[in-house]
Parts: C-alpha cells; structure tokens; sequence
C-alpha cells in the first residue's frame, strides 16, 4: 500500500475525463488502496484516482458525520444529481474549500447543500449514498475530478483572476508537477 503522488494542476489527466471502470480486479483493489493511504498521509476528506495519474473514474471519501461517526469508502463509476445551487456569492469562511492538487490553497465556492451518489463498491454491489452539506460537498469536489473539473474551474470570476495568479506564481499549471504526502508536508 504505497503512498502515491498526488499531482499539481497542469497535469493533463487532471483535465481530462475519467475512463469508466471496465474491470473489478486486484489491480483495482491495489488502486483503491492506495488512495486511501495517499488520502490519509495527506491528509484529506476525499482523493480522485486521477489525482494520483490513473485516469479511472473512482474516488475514495472519509468524513465524519456531525457526531463523529465515520463515513469512509469508495465510489468507482459514479453518478450524481445535485440539488439547486444558491446563486448568492460564496462566503468566504463558510463555503472556501481546498484540492490536494492546488496543495495550500483554499477559496470560495458555492455548492448544492444536496447530492445524491450511486455508483458501486470493490465488489461490485451497488452503492447509494444521500448527502447534505460538507459530505455534499465532499462528493461534488470529487465528481468533478472525475469529469476533468478542478473547483478553481469553478470560482466566481474575482476568486479564479486570485487563484490563477497563485498558481502562476507557483509555477503550477503545467505536466509532472507533484507532491508526496508525508515528504512534502503540502497540505490542500
């Protein structure tokens, strides 16, 4: 279960649509695997399969529901519906949230406060998962990395002219940057 890297923005995988999974086999299993143990070492509440390079539409969660209990899994060939999206402009305290591919960076953004996940588990079983707010959140952030979305893609025009500028100075925004959790001490 090696940690993997986790790529920048830039990378084109990260830009592109995921691939449909066509096999549930061990190797999909040894993905899974270490997109948990690259989710954790991060740390983060959720990571892409093309995050790490590998252009398959699964992704893994973990967030605590609001008494604590853990709400931990993986969903490979998602489908999601949303609710309505507030047309309001994103607070900047309540609605910023971060990528492990823009590592450090956090802006606003509106979300649904809704989602309803189904896709499928490593066994195949079906999987349906009703969320609210932040595990709402969690799902729409990383539904997008599977279509090739990044959620600066998504920021009101004054939040994106901010994080391109970041990015820019950074030297992001091109293939083959990466940072490795637990060696680079990144956060996003």
């Amino acid at each position: 279960m090696p940690i993997r890297p986790i790529f920048i923005t830039g990378e084109p995988v990260l830009h592109s649509r995921a691939a449909e999974v066509t096999e549930f086999n061990d190797e999909l299993r040894q993905l899974v695997s270490d997109m948990y143990e690259t989710m954790d070492a991060a740390p983060g509440v959720g990571l892409a399969a093309p995050q790490i390079g590998v252009g398959l539409r699964v992704f893994v969660y973990d967030y605590a529901d609001e008494d604590g209990n853990p709400r931990r899994g993986e969903i490979i060939n998602p489908v999601l519906e949303i609710g309505s999206v507030s047309t309001e402009p994103a607070d900047e305290d309540l609605d910023s949230e971060g990528c492990l591919s823009v590592p450090g960076e956090r802006f606003p953004l509106q979300r649904a406060q809704k989602a309803v996940l189904t896709g499928y588990d490593l066994d195949q079983k079906p999987v349906l998962i009703e969320a609210e707010g932040w595990f709402a959140r969690i799902f729409q952030h990383e539904f997008d990395h599977l279509n090739g979305t990044l959620y600066v893609d998504r920021l009101a025009e004054k939040w994106k002219e901010v994080a391109n500028l970041v990015i820019s100075e950074e030297g992001w925004g091109k293939p083959t940057l990466s940072w490795l959790p637990g060696r680079d001490n990144l956060e996003g």
